[in-house]
């Protein structure tokens, strides 16, 4: 792996995709969101964290996202894609919903918690792309806390509905 630093386009539009639904979100947050958040894993809401810091920042310091015409390694680089457009599709469908934390936390085409798992599993596929070993970590320390939230929270909501 040959790791090089410098300003990548790629990593910008993955993080554009990822940040603009979240930001519009923040005006149509699911009711009784609040209930939930305090009730986090401390430590996963350290990893989620630290993770979105540092794939913020692996996908604008190194170059290695940019296009460049590898095959079959760019398949990686459209697989991704593919997965960040599934995620914008997440979105979409969750802004056209009741906007439940049902909704919020739903699957789409079988994968669980789609909204924490898409991107993560976007960047991942990033990293393998540019063969960049700080992504990979980045991204896994970002899925532990990100996913594992979504998965608490997803949780905790089936146990309430259960009593």
């Amino acid at each position: 792996m040959n790791i090089h630093f410098g300003f990548s386009y790629i990593g910008l539009i993955f993080l554009a995709l990822l940040m603009v639904p979240n930001l519009i979100w923040t005006r149509h947050q699911p009711k009784d969101y609040d209930k939930y958040v305090g009730n986090e894993n401390r430590l996963l809401r350290i990893f989620e964290r630290a993770g979105e810091v540092l794939v913020t920042c692996a996908a604008l310091i190194f170059s290695d996202f940019n296009y460049r015409d590898q095959w079959p390694w760019a398949v990686w680089l459209l697989l991704a894609a593919a997965l960040m457009i599934c995620y914008e599709i997440y979105w979409i469908r969750y802004f056209r919903s009741e906007k439940t934390l049902a909704d919020f936390y739903s699957s789409l085409m079988g994968i669980p918690v789609a909204g924490a798992s898409l991107p993560v599993a976007a960047f991942f596929l990033l990293g393998i792309y540019g063969k960049n070993l700080p992504m990979l970590i980045a991204v896994t320390i970002l899925g532990i806390g990100h996913i594992g939230i979504h998965l608490g929270h997803r949780r905790e909501i089936a146990d309430h509905r259960l009593r």
